[in-house]
């Protein structure tokens, strides 16, 4: 069976609700089986990289960067997995309070030196969320799983 690393900062209420968005499409009835592994960004091993088929990224931007957790979970398996987990499906989901490009930026370039793809758009949210960002990070979530699922 394919898993699907979710990995994640959310230490507050609004950041787990939206982590329970992104999951609910991960794990909706509908979809192919598939294991969905939710990993809290200071709890990540290398283990949990190399045997995930795919990635689903949250974290707040925070002073225009990524988390430090998520930063973190970066720093602590980067070397352990460079060149191990190339060409594997990705995205993610940012929340901000003014600008996210910072964070997405951090994002995107260590997923550069991972040699990760791109496969799903990733959901970046200001302030306080809509349902109908919600509904966008139900859809990230159903997308990628449903994308994992069928790798072959």
């Amino acid at each position: 069976m394919r898993t699907l690393l979710v990995l994640h900062h959310s230490p507050t209420p609004r950041l787990r609700s939206l982590l329970d968005a992104v999951l609910a499409g991960a794990q909706h009835e509908d979809l192919p089986p598939l294991e969905v592994h939710v990993v809290e960004a200071l709890q990540v091993t290398i283990d949990d990289f190399l045997s995930a088929d795919g990635y689903l990224l949250g974290t707040p931007a925070n002073f225009g960067y990524m988390s430090g957790a998520m930063k973190h979970a970066f720093d602590s398996t980067y070397d352990d997995t460079r060149g191990k987990v190339s060409r594997r499906p990705y995205s993610f989901w940012i929340h901000g309070r003014s600008d996210t490009t910072g964070a997405r930026r951090s994002l995107e370039s260590i997923t550069t030196g991972l040699e990760w793809r791109l496969a799903a758009q990733p959901v970046e949210i200001l302030r306080v969320e809509s349902d109908e960002q919600r509904e966008a990070l139900t859809e990230l979530g159903g997308t990628m799983a449903a994308l994992v699922a069928d790798l072959g």
